[in-house]
């Protein structure tokens, strides 16, 4: 019975530690997203028809996420957080200094490809 004990903290403790590193992780690909759009030079992020600099996004997007309760991946951050207004329904879209628009959800979409699958 004893060994049984041991064995099964054994393994919760493996699960434990397997499950926190993927949570580390995801909030690495959660940062990498935000500081992409922080660092963005000449972008303004539009959000309900007014226009904000990258820094402004990022402190956004922080707000967001530390007040989103069903975060656990990037890909639910960008589903929740970052890509459209909660209160209005209306999507985020961001101006690059040439002029061209996208909506945040795709261009968080192609940078969370670009994320470095060996980044630790």
């Amino acid at each position: 019975m004893k060994s049984i004990l041991v064995t099964s903290f054994v393994v919760l403790a493996l699960f434990s530690g397997a499950v926190s590193a993927q949570d580390n992780i995801e909030k690495k690909k959660i940062e990498f997203l935000i500081s992409s759009v922080e660092n963005l030079k000449g972008a303004k992020f539009i959000r309900n028809g007014t226009e904000h600099n990258g820094k402004e996004a990022a402190e956004h997007l922080r707000m967001k996420l530390q007040n989103a309760l069903m975060v656990e991946t990037a890909d639910d951050f960008i589903k929740l957080c970052a890509s459209k207004s909660m209160i209005t329904g209306k999507p985020y879209i961001i101006r690059f200094s040439d002029g061209k628009t996208i909506k945040s959800e795709e261009y968080f979409r192609q940078k969370l490809k670009e994320y470095p699958s060996t980044a630790k």
